[in-house]
Formats: structure tokens, C-alpha cells, sequence
């Protein structure tokens, strides 16, 4: 497989940016607070990073642990001004109480940030019809790109659906970019590869010890030689 694969890499400080971009990660996903899961950052910390660093930056935008949005106003100011700082590309996706895709969220979360790319994140894991979100962020304006595991529970369990998911690319909900990301290991690679998908998602595997240690620049062009080696079979 020739096709160069597009690497993503978690940061929560311009270290962690500065270490992320030597090793050789095509992007950064910005967020804070990874007990939650990946809030939106600190302005000042975007702005060190944005600073430190020549890659492009996936910013996330949510305000609380699991997917429902707790102030929407309030995070809407909080993607304005990030935007106003220079932040072109985000990461975001609400659901309801009923594990539904919040669309009113999304759309009032859109127009604040209008003209940016950004991606559907692991909402699509965790709601009740993977297949009512696909049809309901179809054609969003931005949208090029959906995080996923294939489950809530993880990228060793979503493989079938991740796989099945890939020949569905060109249908209506199922244009953006799949980006696998989740319980993402090293050895599930070549079979991903194999399926065709080319683009991937790390936070603590590129760390020597969770999300409390450094990210390691040298964990960080381990996958990304590994991603560049070509796989012709799972």
C-alpha cells in the first residue's frame, strides 16, 4: 500500500506539540483534560502551541465528560474566541439524552466557527444508531473527517464495523475521512491497513506512562515509520 497514511497525535501543551511534530505526526488534536476524555483547551495553551509548532491543529470543543453539551452559549465564546487566535479546524459531536446526534448543538456550534474544517469525533462509538448519525452530519459544511473505534469499547472490538464501514466510502454519511482512533494499537495496524483505511488517532500510546508523563517524540516516529511501511496483507 503506497498511500501515505495522515497521523494524529493528542497534545495538551506546546511540549507536548514541540515532541508530537519532531516525531513526525501530520496533526495534532488539541485538548485538555484527558480524565474527561478530551475537553476544549486553555486559549493561552493554544496560543503557546499555535506558536510552537507548524502542523496543523485539531481543536476540541466540548465542555464536559461523555457528549451532551452542558452551556452551549458558553462554548460557543470559547470556539469564537480560539478562532480569533487563529484556530482554522476542530473537533466536535453531541448527542442527546437519548443517544441521539444533537444536530441543534452541532449546527449552533458550526455557526460560530463558520468556514472551518473539523471532525465528528467518538460520539458516532457511542450513540444508538451509528448509521442515524452518518445520515444526520451528511453534508455539513466542514466536515471531512469522522474519529472513530468502531465501538464504544474500542478498536478491537469495532474492527468489523470499521471494515464495513470503509466500502460504504462515496454513500451518503459516509464521505469524510475515517480516522481510527480508540484502544488504537500498534498491532492492529496492518490489518486496518489492509482494509484500506489510512488515517490514525494516538494519545497515551505515544507516552511512557499515561496521560501524567510526556509525550515521547521517539514513540511518536515509531508509528510513524510504521505507518509509512507498506502492508499488502492483515
Amino acid at each position: 500500500m503506497s498511500d501515505r497514511a495522515i497521523f494524529e497525535v493528542i497534545a495538551t501543551t506546546a511540549e507536548d506539540a514541540v515532541a508530537a511534530a519532531a516525531g513526525g505526526a501530520d496533526r495534532l488534536e488539541l485538548a485538555s483534560d484527558m480524565a474527561a476524555d478530551g475537553l476544549t483547551p486553555d486559549l493561552a495553551e493554544f496560543a503557546r502551541i499555535r506558536a510552537a509548532v507548524h502542523v496543523p491543529l485539531r481543536v476540541m470543543l466540548r465542555d464536559g465528560a461523555g457528549f451532551r453539551v452542558r452551556d452551549l452559549d458558553a462554548l460557543c465564546g470559547k470556539a469564537q474566541a480560539l478562532r480569533a487566535e487563529g484556530a482554522e479546524e476542530f473537533v466536535l459531536g453531541f448527542l442527546t439524552a437519548e443517544g441521539a446526534v444533537d444536530l441543534a448543538a452541532v449546527r449552533t456550534v458550526l455557526d460560530a466557527i463558520p468556514g472551518c474544517r473539523w471532525t465528528f469525533h467518538r460520539a458516532l462509538d457511542n450513540a444508538v444508531s451509528r448509521d442515524e448519525v452518518r445520515a444526520a452530519i451528511d453534508g455539513l459544511p466542514g466536515l471531512d473527517t469522522v474519529l472513530t473505534a468502531g465501538s464504544a469499547e474500542g478498536v478491537s472490538s469495532g474492527m468489523d464495523v470499521l471494515g464495513a464501514e470503509v466500502t460504504r466510502a462515496g454513500e451518503p454519511g459516509y464521505a469524510p475521512r475515517i480516522l481510527v482512533g480508540g484502544g488504537l494499537r500498534t498491532e492492529h495496524v496492518a490489518r486496518l491497513r489492509a482494509l484500506g483505511i489510512d488515517g490514525f488517532h494516538v494519545g497515551t500510546m505515544v507516552r511512557v506512562a499515561g496521560w501524567d508523563s510526556p509525550l515521547d517524540a521517539g514513540r511518536v516516529q515509531e508509528w510513524r515509520r510504521l505507518l509509512d511501511a507498506d502492508v499488502l496483507a492483515a
